[in-house]
């Protein structure tokens, strides 16, 4: 087994694990602060598996394709978290 797809399951048992543990987490604490942040934490993780996996389309889309879009879905999630903090911590 190659070491790329190695990493790959590896980081996905890591997303599944994050995704899993945040959403119990959003149940528990809805609503106020918390459940905000724990909102913009599932949005942002969400957002970096798309960046992650968006390369399993390779075969089917060109590189600098897959590139940009994993680019935009950092970015994404980065600024997601960022908006979103601000936010949090203004109110």
């Amino acid at each position: 087994m190659p070491a790329q797809t190695v990493i790959l399951i590896f980081t996905l048992v890591i997303y599944i694990m994050i995704i899993v543990v945040f959403n119990k987490a959003r149940k528990k604490y809805a609503g106020g602060k918390v459940g905000e942040v724990i909102n913009l934490i599932l949005v942002t993780v969400m957002l970096l598996f798309i960046a992650d996996y968006v390369g399993i389309l390779s075969a089917y889309v060109d590189k600098e394709i897959i590139d940009i879009t994993k680019s935009l879905f950092r970015t994404a999630g980065l600024s997601f978290l960022a908006y979103g903090g601000v936010r949090v911590a203004e109110s």
